[in-house]
C-alpha cells in the first residue's frame, strides 16, 4: 500500500524526480513478488519435494524388509560402526547386542546391532531393517516425515525468495539514491559558481 501511495503521490507532483517514481515502482513490484511470487515458489518447491520424497519412500519400502532378529549375547563393549536399528530420537537408550537374523533371500547373518530393549537376554527378539540380501539398513522413510520435510523445504524456499527480492529492491534503491546524488552534484556544480554574485540573478 505504501508503494501504491508513493506512486500516486509522485504522479503529478512538480517536485517529482524520475528516481522518485522509479523507487515507488520498484517498491510496488517487490511487494507484489513477495506476497505472490514467494508463496508460489514455496508451494512449487514443497510439491516437488513431497513428490520426490514419496517416490523415495515407495522405493525404500520395496527394497527394505522388517526382519526379526534374535539376541545371542551382549556386545563385548563399544564398537564403532554398529548399526542403530531405531531413529536418533532414542539416542542414549540403546543396548548393544550380538544378534542373528535371516534375510529375505534365506541367508543367515550375525552382527552387532543397537536396540531399544531395556534389557536383553539370549533368545529375545526385536525388529531391524535389512535389504533383500540381509545387510542392515535404516528404516524406510515414512509419509509423515516426508510431508514434514516437504513443508520445511517449501517454507525455506519462500523465505529465501522473499529475502532475495528484498535484497534486489535494496540494491535498486541504492543505485537510485546514488543517481540522485550524482544529479544533485551536477546541478550544484552548474548553479553554485553564480550564487551571491551581483547581477547573477540570485
Amino acid at each position: 500500500m505504501r508503494a501504491v501511495a508513493g506512486i500516486w503521490r509522485w504522479r503529478h507532483n512538480p517536485l517529482r524526480r524520475t528516481t522518485d517514481l522509479l523507487e515507488a515502482w520498484v517498491a510496488l513490484a517487490a511487494a507484489v513478488l513477495v506476497f505472490c511470487g514467494a508463496p508460489a515458489v514455496g508451494w512449487v518447491t514443497g510439491s516437488l519435494t513431497d513428490e520426490s520424497l514419496r517416490q523415495s519412500a515407495r522405493i525404500q519400502r520395496q527394497q527394505r524388509v522388517a526382519t526379526i532378529a534374535t539376541v545371542v549375547r551382549h556386545a563385548p563393549g563399544p564398537e564403532s560402526g554398529a548399526y542403530d536399528s531405531e531413529s536418533t530420537s532414542t539416542q542414549g537408550k540403546r543396548l548393544r547386542v550380538v544378534a542373528n537374523w535371516t534375510a529375505a533371500d534365506g541367508s543367515r547373518h550375525t552382527g552387532t546391532v543397537s536396540t531399544v530393549l531395556q534389557s536383553a537376554r539370549a533368545g529375545d527378539s526385536f525388529t531391524l531393517w535389512t535389504d533383500r540380501s540381509g545387510r542392515i539398513v535404516n528404516r524406510p522413510l515414512d509419509e509423515t516425515t516426508a510431508q514434514v520435510h516437504a513443508v520445511l523445504a517449501g517454507f525455506g524456499a519462500a523465505l529465501m525468495s522473499a529475502w532475495f527480492i528484498e535484497c534486489a529492491r535494496r540494491l535498486a534503491v541504492w543505485h537510485l539514491v546514488r543517481r540522485r546524488y550524482a544529479d544533485l552534484d551536477r546541478a550544484w556544480a552548474k548553479a553554485g559558481p553564480d550564487w551571491g554574485r551581483t547581477g547573477a540573478g540570485s
